[in-house]
């Protein structure tokens, strides 16, 4: 058997494992009566979910970068897929999406902040912020405080972060250097931008102690999807031979996503980093509460200047 097969055959406490699939992990749930709001709905991790969630019965609030999109995507869902244009990197699109979810007037049962961008070779900076960290972070900060109110009793939010948190500046949050304007790299910029996104999971999960809602951040494993489209030209080239032998496949890259979104199991749990299903350790910068909650401060008072 090859270390791959290992790997891939390997289960945790959850039942689950690396090689588990987005189907697998949400077998013999209905979710009939539940509605689940998707970022990145139109491709990838975002278009696998959606499908196996809608299957189990789920109406699914499709978010994409434009309306277009994001009908195109909920068409393959179902009459009651709802299309949203949500494009991270702009606050007020991000906001119009807050207030037509909240327009609907029903509760949303899982807010699933799936999509991104990453690894962009050159500093980009858009409304004064670098564009990794405002799309990962700033624009889903905007979305899930918005909608807060709006999430059900027992609702989860569900932030997409990564194994490449450890790969943020040697600080973790660089509260100093926030845009990277002195020391930007691709894989720090994106990599702060995913440790953000599990520290807000973390300060929401403590905010949120004692309502019934949780809030867990996920590292859904490396995957070949066009998030890769900003590689280098030498990471592409090794890139389709490393995903034919050890990749995830969307199938399976989706399901630690969908499973803490929907399994029974987790109904109390709250804070939390999943990879591979099953609770993980992640960096000391992620386990750092005081980090969190400058982070959720530093990004209120960010949000309140756009």
């Amino acid at each position: 058997m090859s270390i791959v097969s290992m790997i891939k055959g390997r289960s945790g406490a959850s039942g689950f494992g690396y090689a588990s699939t987005a189907e697998e992990v949400t077998a013999g749930l209905d979710l009939h009566g539940k509605t689940i709001l998707i970022t990145g709905v139109n491709s990838g991790l975002g278009a696998e979910s959606a499908r196996v969630l809608a299957m189990r019965g789920a109406r699914v609030l499709g978010a994409a970068r434009t309306k277009d999109k994001a009908a195109e995507a909920c068409r393959a869902l179902g009459n009651d897929a709802v299309p949203l244009a949500c494009e991270l990197s702009e606050p007020a699109s991000v906001r119009a999406c807050v207030a037509e979810v909240q327009s609907l007037g029903i509760p949303v049962d899982v807010l699933l902040c799936n999509a991104g961008i990453m690894a962009l070779p050159k500093r980009e900076v858009l409304h004064g912020q670098e564009l990794q960290f405002l799309t990962n972070h700033i624009g889903h900060f905007i979305l899930v405080t918005g909608l807060l109110d709006a999430l059900a009793p027992k609702g989860r939010v569900v932030m997409l972060s990564s194994s490449a948190h450890h790969r943020a500046p040697a600080v973790g949050i660089d509260f100093d250097d926030i845009t990277l304007a002195k020391s930007y790299s691709a894989w720090s910029a994106y990599g702060q931008s995913k440790l953000a996104n599990l520290l807000f999971a973390k300060s929401l999960a403590k905010r949120l102690a004692g309502t019934g809602k949780t809030a867990n951040a996920v590292h859904p494993g490396v995957i070949a999807t066009n998030l890769a489209r900003h590689m280098s030209l030498v990471e592409r080239v090794g890139f389709p031979i490393l995903a034919a032998i050890a990749l995830k496949n969307v199938h399976e890259g989706s399901a630690t996503q969908c499973y803490v979104a929907t399994h029974p199991s987790l109904e109390s749990v709250s804070g939390e980093f999943f990879a591979d299903c099953n609770i993980q350790k992640p960096s000391r910068h992620a386990r750092n509460e005081a980090m969190a909650e400058r982070l959720y401060e530093v990004t209120e008072q960010i949000v309140a200047g756009l």
